[in-house]
């Protein structure tokens, strides 16, 4: 793969928030860490599930909410805040990881057409970095070279690759969750932590060769 150009996230400088697209927050340019899973990777009742228990921490912490647990986090303590991400930072990437759903991505054809779709407009409409196609799941570092592009992109993708990859393993129906996860990296020692991060997925996911797609950024790193 070509050399992956980017830039850290900088909080001081201007950057657009969308609350209705992602990735929801972008800088120009700076390097995004995109997680992007399959419809049925996450069912709704553990979803559901989720949200009752992020309430009833809340509840039990003298927050009281009905549903938008999320203005409630805002009333925890600093230390109450802590112990919440504590307990459910990692309930997403965990249930992602024990491969729930049919796991279409698992099909090497499937992983290459997304693959594909990545190295299509590479230094063109944005520099790609390390990526990981697991079963039902997809982690890369991306960096886009506008706000418009990164507003549109993740879309295109999932579009374009939900097509191909219906027709070309006869499948039907919707492929992808619409809403992509999206971080901006901030430091070196965070995009390292995320490189090694997808570089290991698969194995700490047990998932065997042949049931992901892992490719590594040249040159910047």
């Amino acid at each position: 793969m070509d050399c992956f150009d980017g830039d850290l996230f900088d909080p001081d400088a201007d950057f657009d928030q969308w609350d209705r697209t992602r990735p929801h927050r972008h800088q120009s340019a700076a390097i995004c860490f995109l997680t992007m899973r399959l419809k049925d990777s996450i069912p709704k009742s553990v979803i559901l599930d989720w949200h009752r228990q992020r309430v009833d921490f809340l509840r039990r912490n003298g927050v009281h909410v009905d549903r938008d647990w999320k203005a409630g986090y805002l009333e925890l303590s600093p230390d109450q805040q802590q112990q919440f991400d504590k307990r459910f930072s990692r309930q997403r990437e965990t249930t992602l990881d024990s491969c729930l759903g049919a796991c279409d991505l698992a099909n090497p054809i499937a992983s290459e057409v997304v693959a594909q779709s990545f190295a299509k407009f590479h230094g063109d409409r944005y520099w790609l970095g390390d990526f990981v196609i697991m079963p039902n799941h997809v982690h890369l570092l991306v960096a886009f070279r506008s706000n418009e592009i990164a507003k549109s992109q993740p879309g295109g993708w999932m579009r374009y690759t939900a097509r191909q990859i219906n027709q070309l393993t006869e499948r039907t129906g919707s492929l992808w969750f619409p809403e992509p996860f999206d971080h901006l990296v901030r430091n070196e020692d965070q995009l390292e932590y995320l490189r090694a991060y997808i570089r290991d997925n698969p194995t700490k996911a047990h998932i065997e060769e042949g049931r992901f797609l892992y490719r590594a950024s040249g040159g910047r790193f």
